[in-house]
């Protein structure tokens, strides 16, 4: 009696547990790129609302991690070791996460360093904090919905790709874009940086191009994604665009 099937499923566990062994260490990676970042630009360790950010993350972290890794150990997987990714969107990535992960703590960092700026109320701050949690609720909930929630556009036809028709995308077609956006901007104000809201502003550019090219791409490749788009017309913002 053959026993390839059961290699086959041996070898495909194997790669589903590298994948989000790798996902673990970019997702910790980044998280203590930021806080190097943060704390080395501010030249102090007691920086309140450094602290206050870096927490929310990483309870963030560990939330969407247990319901990930009860039900989606694939999408997790995909995540940390994604196959081929397109020239547009290794581009539009790139200058968004040099955005998001490096210019914004850098520059709330310096802002507190050299004390300008720093006289934002605390209803900012909090406000701040309520934008970055609900972003990151958000980006969980898209992630969670949909099994093809690669962190590059691609058509995962070994997977069965198929449209994503739940939860947050019954209201807008890239709802964890618009989670990314409120985070960067949610960011910045829990840090108390108005300097930080232009690498914000950035970030947010990025995200709306790549939704336009992703949605043309997902048109041109993705079987009844047209049919989506004629169901949840909107892409980020219910009612604008």
């Amino acid at each position: 009696m053959s026993t390839r099937p059961e290699v086959n499923m041996t070898e495909k566990q194997a790669q589903i547990r590298a994948g989000i062994g790798a996902r673990a260490v970019q997702i910790l990676s980044s998280l203590l790129l930021e806080g190097a970042i943060l704390f080395l630009a501010s030249g102090r360790l007691d920086w309140t609302w450094a602290w206050v950010f870096l927490g929310i993350y990483l309870a963030g972290i560990l939330v969407n991690s247990l319901f990930m890794l009860r039900g989606h150990r694939e999408t997790m997987a995909e995540r940390g070791r994604p196959k081929e990714m397109k020239k547009w969107d290794m581009a539009i990535s790139g200058v968004w996460a040099v955005a998001q992960y490096l210019l914004l703590p850098l520059i709330a960092g310096l802002q507190v360093r050299f004390g300008f700026g720093q006289d934002l109320p605390l209803a900012w701050h909090l406000a701040g904090t309520a934008l970055f949690a609900l972003g990151l609720g958000l980006f969980s909930w898209a992630m969670i919905a949909n099994a093809f929630f690669s962190t590059v556009v691609r058509i995962q036809s070994e997977r069965g790709h198929s449209v994503c028709r739940s939860g947050p995308y019954r209201i807008v077609r890239h709802p964890g874009y618009a989670g990314a956006i409120l985070q960067g901007f949610g960011v910045a104000l829990v840090l108390g940086s108005t300097c930080a809201l232009l690498p914000a502003v950035l970030a947010a550019v990025m995200m709306v191009l790549r939704t336009f090219f992703e949605d043309r791409t997902l048109q041109a490749e993705l079987p009844g994604y047209r049919d989506f788009v004629q169901e949840t017309r909107y892409r980020l913002l219910p009612g604008v665009w």
